[in-house]
């Protein structure tokens, strides 16, 4: 038999090379240790940074060995812009997005954006660091004046996790609307009649979305929708806690909280316990989006799961698929990708009293 072509060679050895996740676990450290190793940033200790240095060497780990392969020769370096509040959320997707960046052979900057930052400024420290594809994770998915900022400089950039995909932009999300829809009915069909509802930041598509399909199972159900059962979070654990408190508060507190995020139903869930509740026994506590959060409270949250790694890895591909059509002058449309949800049942739910 032959030997194989040198290309078939390579492209096995491209195939089985080390990943980011692969030198973390070498080393013992998170993707994002690693990813500060790599951009040079100081903030590392000298023996974790020494720890990740020989594991790369261990490995032969090269970030950006074929990051020049995608036209030209010329490197190709993609931004994951992000301001989003919840630590847990942003490290699935911070894992996903490095992981498939390290596989496609492209270098990802992980950048921090307050809203005290103009947003020309961010657009112009991009073209300077020779961006050329964005991803946008919420809230940023939902931010009109970043995306038209980013459209006028012609960076190709993906929207993910919106309730709504621009027309103009490429987007990847789950139906927001179904999955709180199945969630509602799960709660219904359990017994519940009084479920209170912890909205998610107003700033975000997909929080109107999760609004709407649970108002739509009442509605399907017979239940009238009472005000009164409805606070509004902004997906940080602190306002869940607000939310929740008010939510008990009430002469008729509800016997299920379904809240818009894993980290407001935490919040309910310390809420119900200072309040001498049980869960599920007295209070039934249901979540979204099945971050790490979920399963390291007790009881474990049910919730709904949201592929957010995944997620990430498709922004990627689908990024550089789009930089490879731009840099070869072919026509660039749109995508929108619409991924499944599942809803995952644990300990925080059961039938009322």
């Amino acid at each position: 038999m032959p030997p194989p072509p040198p290309e078939a060679k390579s492209s096995r050895r491209q195939r089985n090379a080390p990943t980011i996740n692969d030198v973390a676990k070498h080393a013992g450290v998170s993707p994002m240790t690693v990813s500060r190793v790599i951009n040079g940033e100081q903030i590392v200790r000298a023996a974790t940074r020494e720890k990740v240095e020989a594991a790369i060497a261990a490995l032969n780990y090269s970030p950006s060995a074929a990051a020049r392969s995608l036209a030209g020769g010329e490197e190709t370096r993609i931004s994951l812009l992000y301001s989003n509040p919840s630590a847990s959320y942003l490290s699935e997707f911070l894992v996903g997005s490095l992981d498939q960046a390290s596989r496609s052979g492209v270098d990802l900057v992980v950048e921090k954006w307050d809203e005290e930052t103009a947003v020309t400024t961010v657009v112009d420290h991009l073209l300077r660091g020779r961006i050329n594809g964005v991803i946008l994770p919420p809230p940023l998915c939902d931010h009109q004046a970043m995306k038209d900022a980013l459209i006028a400089a012609n960076i190709v950039a993906v929207a993910v996790a919106t309730g709504e995909a621009p027309a103009d932009m490429s987007a990847i999300s789950i139906d927001d609307h179904a999955a709180a829809l199945a969630m509602t009915r799960h709660l219904i069909a359990l017994g519940h009649r009084r479920i209170g509802f912890i909205k998610g930041h107003p700033n975000q598509s997909a929080s109107q979305r999760r609004f709407e399909g649970y108002g739509d199972a009442l509605a399907e159900a017979g239940i009238m929708l009472d005000d009164a059962l409805v606070q509004q979070g902004y997906f940080t654990y602190r306002s869940g806690l607000d939310a929740a408190e008010r939510i008990l508060a009430l002469p008729k507190p509800p016997t299920a909280i379904f809240a818009s995020n894993d980290d407001m139903a935490a919040a309910t869930v310390a809420i119900a316990h200072r309040s001498g509740l049980d869960v599920p026994g007295d209070l039934t506590v249901c979540g979204f989006d099945d971050t790490s959060l979920a399963t390291t409270i007790w009881p474990e949250l049910t919730t709904i799961r949201q592929p957010i790694s995944a997620m990430s890895r498709a922004a990627v591909e689908l990024l550089v698929k789009q930089i490879k059509a731009r840099k070869g002058k072919a026509e660039e449309k749109p995508s929108h990708l619409l991924l499944d949800y599942e809803l995952i049942r644990r300990q925080s739910d059961a039938v009322p009293h």
